[in-house]
């Protein structure tokens, strides 16, 4: 009997190993570490890019507004004409063209990625330590490159940072639309009707108030001629979305409008904001936010906005689809193993955002100096603004017109 009962017991030893190691192996399957850590993992690579965007912008700021005293040692470098054209404006394109070099090129490298199982999944959420090198290099090279080609590279970002607020405009106003057809749907209005008019009469009014203010704040007399244009245009457009709203054949609602009401109010603000200190009819709404704190905190959330703006872009890689979906009716089934948002969107819009935090540092002007603090000042910056409000309310009247002048063409012509 003792002799039985040894025998059982490394049977049963190993059996209970057996489980334990089972049991061992399900934990590490399951747990957050070898979700995050041990596996590719696109959901978590998105935020260490923003981070790695967050670091660029920063660079170059500090590169900007105080790199004549920490950078003495780029005197040495021919290219740099004794540090002269290694600070600045200069040095913010500079690594701006370091940043633009690396996500275009996980751009190249990632595009077309379908499917989990591809290889450039890993690429594009691993290999983290391979990439933080080539990002370092990045921001060295540039450093090396003639002063010309530097120049013509400022030049070529604003093509790239006017594609980039033309990609975001529409990521936006795709929201805005997709936030009005969910509201209005079956299945939600019958139930919060109320609750969407409140909301819709909530952010016509908040417009209102907004252009109100702007006329107090921005207009001390009536020779601010460019800031009347400004806040009457702002006004105008307004009304004329809301009135595109009123007819029940076109898709949407007052909600729609009203939301866009306060994008393009914000754009307004921002447009002015970007006047020169120095102008008359900004000096009065300036003066009550002249403290210096107040500049910091400013700029801290402007840099933040960049990122913030460049991160929520680029995982919108369906932004385009969604309004091609609602012109030309085309769908398509998605699996489980596709990939959780498109990769060369994602990079494209990243290198596309280098070159908008360098024109945002420079006041979209390469010879321009900057003070320090300050982000987006200058009348180029101004005209930069004021033309996004005016497109996006044309990209906002195009998605109302479109669908109907595609279903009328599709009635006319039937395949």
């Amino acid at each position: 009997m003792t002799n039985l009962v040894m025998d059982d017991c490394p049977q049963s030893n190993g059996s209970s190993n057996h489980k334990s190691k089972e049991i061992f192996a399900q934990f590490i399957d399951n747990s957050c570490c070898t979700r995050y850590c041990l596996g590719p993992n696109p959901s978590l690579a998105r935020f260490i890019y923003a981070l790695i965007f967050l670091v660029t912008c920063l660079l170059a700021w500090s590169i900007r507004d105080y790199g004549h005293n920490a950078l003495s040692e780029l005197e040495r470098l021919k290219v740099c004409h004794g540090a002269r054209a290694c600070l600045g404006a200069e040095g913010v394109l500079r690594i701006s063209f370091g940043c633009f070099l690396f996500f275009f090129l996980m751009f190249l490298s990632t595009v077309g990625t379908k499917k989990l199982e591809d290889t450039r999944n890993n690429w594009h959420s691993e290999w983290w330590p391979v990439k933080i090198v080539l990002w370092i290099g990045f921001m060295v090279i540039p450093f090396f490159i003639p002063s010309a080609f530097v120049q013509l590279y400022g030049k070529i970002a604003h093509f790239g940072a006017g594609a980039f607020l033309l990609i975001q405009l529409i990521s936006v106003i795709s929201f805005i639309n997709w936030l009005n057809d969910c509201c209005r749907s079956e299945k939600y209005y019958e139930r919060c009707q109320y609750q969407i008019m409140a909301l819709s009469v909530t952010t016509y009014l908040a417009s209102i108030i907004g252009i109100t203010m702007m006329y107090i704040w921005y207009v001390p007399n009536v020779s601010c001629k460019f800031n009347i244009l400004f806040i009457t245009s702002t006004l105008v457009l307004l009304q004329l979305m809301t009135l595109a709203s009123i007819p029940s054949k076109v898709r949407g609602g007052f909600l729609a409008p009203g939301l866009m009401g306060l994008y393009i109010v914000y754009l307004c603000w921002s447009a002015i904001r970007s006047e020169p200190q120095t102008e008359i009819c900004n000096k009065k709404a300036e003066a009550a936010t002249s403290a210096d704190w107040l500049t910091i905190v400013s700029f801290v959330i402007a840099v933040l906005a960049i990122v913030i703006a460049t991160f929520s872009t680029g995982i919108d890689s369906k932004c385009l689809q969604v309004q091609l979906t609602y012109v030309f009716k085309k769908t398509e089934a998605e699996s489980e193993d596709e990939v959780p948002y498109g990769y060369g969107f994602f990079h494209f819009v990243f290198a596309m955002g280098a070159m908008y935090f360098a024109m945002l540092f420079v006041g979209w002007n390469s010879k321009n100096t900057m003070p320090k603090w300050t982000i987006d000042v200058g009348w180029t910056s101004t005209w930069v603004r004021i033309v996004n409000e005016w497109v996006a309310t044309l990209v906002y009247f195009w998605m109302l017109i479109a669908p109907l002048f595609w279903k009328s063409k599709t009635e006319a012509d039937p395949v």
